[in-house]
C-alpha cells in the first residue's frame, strides 16, 4: 500500500511540475519575466521533493514508471491549461479571391479591426486581410471567415509585442496604416 501511495504521489507531482514548465516556458516566450521566474521555483521545488524521493527508493523500480507516466500526463495536462488560457495574441492573415469586401465588413461589424491590402497571388488578384487578435478571439474570428468564405486560406502566428493597443470598435484600420484608399 505504502508503494502504490508512492507512485501515486510521485504520478500527481510530476503531472503538476511538468505543467508549470509548460506555462513557465509560454511565459518565457511572451516576455513575461516574473511570472516565468515565480513560476519555475515551484516547478523545481517540486521536482526536487520527487527526485530526492525516488534517489531514496531505488529498490523500487515501479517509482521510475511512475515518474515517466506522470512526466507523459504532465505534458498532456500543461497544453491543456495552456490552451485554456489563451494568453496572448496573434497575428491573422487571411487571402481570398471570394467575398472579400464581405469578409472584411463582416470582421468589423464584429468588432475586430482589420487591415486590408490588394495583391497578386498565382492565379491572379486576390485580397490579404490582417487582424491582430487576443488568441481567445481566435475560434470567433475563424467562425466568421468559415462563414463568409470557407475555402479562404489563412495563417495565424503568435505575436510576442504589440506596442499599440487599440479599442476594438471595427472603424480604425490597424495601427493607422495601410489604409484603403
Amino acid at each position: 500500500m505504502k508503494v502504490l501511495i508512492g507512485c501515486l504521489l510521485i504520478f500527481f507531482a510530476r503531472i503538476v511540475d511538468v505543467s508549470l514548465g509548460t506555462i513557465r516556458i509560454m511565459m518565457v516566450s511572451k516576455g513575461k519575466r516574473k511570472e516565468a521566474a515565480f513560476i519555475g521555483f515551484f516547478e523545481v521545488l517540486i521536482w526536487a521533493v520527487v527526485v530526492a524521493h525516488i534517489i531514496q527508493n531505488l529498490s523500487k523500480p515501479i517509482y521510475f514508471v511512475a515518474y515517466a507516466a506522470g512526466f507523459s500526463a504532465g505534458i498532456w495536462t500543461g497544453m491543456k491549461i495552456e490552451e485554456k488560457l489563451a494568453i496572448g495574441n496573434v497575428l491573422v492573415r487571411v487571402i481570398t479571391r471570394l467575398k472579400a469586401d464581405e469578409l472584411e465588413k463582416k470582421l468589423r461589424d464584429n468588432n475586430f479591426i482589420v487591415t486590408s491590402v490588394d495583391a497578386h497571388g498565382k492565379y491572379g488578384p486576390v485580397k490579404v486581410i490582417f487582424g491582430i487578435i487576443d488568441r481567445k478571439e481566435v475560434p470567433r474570428f475563424l467562425a466568421i471567415v468559415r462563414k463568409c468564405n470557407p475555402n479562404a486560406f489563412y495563417t495565424i502566428e503568435e505575436v510576442k509585442e504589440v506596442r499599440q493597443r487599440l479599442e476594438t470598435t471595427g472603424k480604425k484600420p490597424l495601427f493607422g496604416v495601410l489604409k484603403k484608399k
